[in-house]
């Protein structure tokens, strides 16, 4: 994403949990969570879902508008129709992730919230948020292992593996 502070940005991070086990940090305005890495991967997913009904809900309106020239109670029927029969998202998630379809702007949107924290995000943004999460959580599940040979490897001390990857994390920013 950016390194500008703002409210409507969350940051993730690869981590390790307490017990020493792959975790990403997330962080959004003074809201900070430790998540597993499928959680990460679950929510990346539905950002890449939302992101993609809300371009089609838009298709779908403007189709019906000009095309079938449906007025706007059929055509939100219709909307309404077609977002029930879609598969539901399945497994636990960080963010509430929803399509949203400006109606009157002619716009996809993607909303994301958690707790009192909410954004609204184009669809572009929301995919470049999920492949950053898709990433995070791979990167955690990496780091674990790496701390682990580096553990086994006999030649540094927990402390100098802790500054390591604080040196990795600083280069990355």
């Amino acid at each position: 994403m950016t390194t500008q502070p703002d409210d409507s940005i969350v940051y993730v991070s690869s981590t390790l949990d307490d017990d020493g086990k792959a975790a990403v940090l997330m962080q959004w305005g003074s809201l900070q969570a430790l998540l597993t890495p499928e959680i990460t991967l679950t929510t990346a997913r539905d950002l890449m879902h939302a992101a993609s009904n809300a371009e089609a809900d838009i298709a779908l309106i403007m189709t019906c508008r000009e095309v079938l020239h449906l007025d706007d109670n059929a055509t939100g029927r219709l909307l309404g129709d077609v977002r029930v029969r879609r598969p539901k998202p399945q497994g636990k998630v960080a963010l509430r992730v929803e399509a949203v379809a400006g109606a009157n702007t002619g716009m996809p949107y993607v909303h994301i919230g958690r707790g009192s924290m909410k954004a609204s995000l184009d669809p572009d943004t929301a995919r470049a948020m999920a492949m950053h999460w898709t990433e995070t959580a791979v990167a955690a599940q990496i780091d674990v292992r790496l701390h682990y040979a580096l553990g086994e490897w006999d030649r540094l001390n927990v402390v100098e593996i802790e500054e390591l990857f604080a040196l990795i994390q600083k280069a990355q920013r």
